[in-house]
């Protein structure tokens, strides 16, 4: 176990408050104990006193607490963005006790400032304002810091991904922006050609973004995007000319770009629409008739003929949460952004498979008998 600062252990007086008797306690002990606790409790333990507060937000705590969540069969916490009723509302949403019956859903305080969430990676949040400055912020402590502006920031900015590499130990954003060259036709009058992707990437701590180049990618919008091995990944189009999508990844220690193998889902090269992370591997979502969704796992990374199709799931099924005058908006967004109408989040430890409905509606599916529940 890392050192730790000690504090001797105190006598206790007669009628000592049980505040200061937790305070009393050798400081590895109450290390030990929050770094097990589940997330709920983990944050109720900040009321108990002052020292405990001050513990909780120590990155090492963090740290072993993540590695302790990553090591338990427990099934997973959200922060989920939900845009109605109120925009960019943030919801935490705890399945760790799924299998007792208990899922707890609470909304987060709003900030002072209107933020909309980006991406996220180990509980931190990475979220942008009304003037495009980019915060890294702890939902439940409520501290964010804000990084460094863009120099020369262009006028027109893609996706963004936000991860962590677990050999380096350092935080990465990567903000891909756009780039228009411009040709001179004659002395008088210069007129756009092309407009490239450009990569800035920055480290968390280090006060200045850094200029990776230009990649020969079109990034499908709304971005999807799964961490996977440190890597991040996106679907990508070679051009605007064309339906083909790329799987594309982009490691975090090297930082290169590379693509990912997909499989031969139907003969349709374009058939991926939106990424995740089920069980640890990375899959993907394929829409087909736009009445299925098939969902891809790639069970040996970089491996193409580890590619098998685990699920497929019925499209048709409309969460009791969205009102009936919204069917035609719905069968709408299903149409024209399949991408984005409904999102796999991941597998529970019962087999059910948890759906996220146009960022309103979270919707658990048994592929077993092929039924829904709001």
């Amino acid at each position: 176990m890392e050192k730790l600062t000690m504090k001797r252990k105190k006598l206790l007086k007669k009628g000592q408050p049980a505040a200061n008797l937790m305070e009393c306690l050798p400081q590895e002990v109450v290390f030990h104990i929050l770094s097990k606790l589940p997330l709920t409790s983990l944050l109720k333990s900040k009321l108990v006193c002052p020292a405990w507060r001050s513990l909780i937000q120590d990155p090492l705590l963090i740290s072993k607490h993540l590695l302790h969540m990553a090591e338990v069969d427990n099934d997973p916490s959200f922060i989920l963005q939900s845009n109605w009723p109120i925009p960019d509302q943030l919801h935490f949403v705890d399945f760790s006790d799924h299998s007792e019956g208990n899922v707890i859903s609470k909304k987060l305080p709003r900030s002072a400032m209107l933020m909309c969430l980006v991406d996220s990676c180990n509980g931190l949040l990475c979220m942008h304002d009304t003037s495009q400055s980019i915060y890294i912020c702890n939902p439940f402590t409520r501290l964010y810091i804000e990084l460094p502006k863009l120099i020369n920031y262009p006028t027109r900015v893609g996706p963004l991904g936000f991860g962590f590499h677990p050999t380096t130990k350092e935080y990465k954003v990567l903000q891909i922006v756009f780039r228009r060259q411009w040709k001179r036709r004659d002395l008088n009058v210069a007129t756009s050609t092309l407009v490239q992707s450009e990569v800035q990437i920055l480290t968390i701590g280090i006060p200045a973004w850094r200029n990776l180049g230009m990649i020969p990618y079109r990034f499908i919008w709304p971005a999807s995007k799964a961490m996977v091995n440190g890597r991040l990944h996106w679907l990508s189009k070679p051009n605007k000319y064309t339906t083909v999508s790329l799987l594309i990844s982009f490691d975090l220690e090297t930082e290169q770009f590379q693509e990912v193998p997909k499989p031969d889902c139907c003969g349709l090269p374009w058939c991926f629409h939106h990424l995740m992370v089920l069980r640890g591997c990375l899959s993907a979502g394929a829409c087909h008739d736009y009445e299925q969704l098939e969902i891809w796992v790639m069970k040996e990374y970089g491996t193409k003929e580890s590619w098998i199709k685990e699920f497929t799931i019925g499209t048709n099924y409309l969460p009791q949460t969205l009102k009936q005058q919204e069917i035609l908006s719905f069968n709408y967004s299903k149409l024209h952004f399949p991408n984005s109408f409904v999102r796999v989040l991941c597998i529970l430890k019962s087999g059910e498979i948890l759906l996220e409905y146009e960022s309103r509606a979270i919707v658990l599916y048994d592929p077993r008998n092929g039924t829904f529940r709001d």
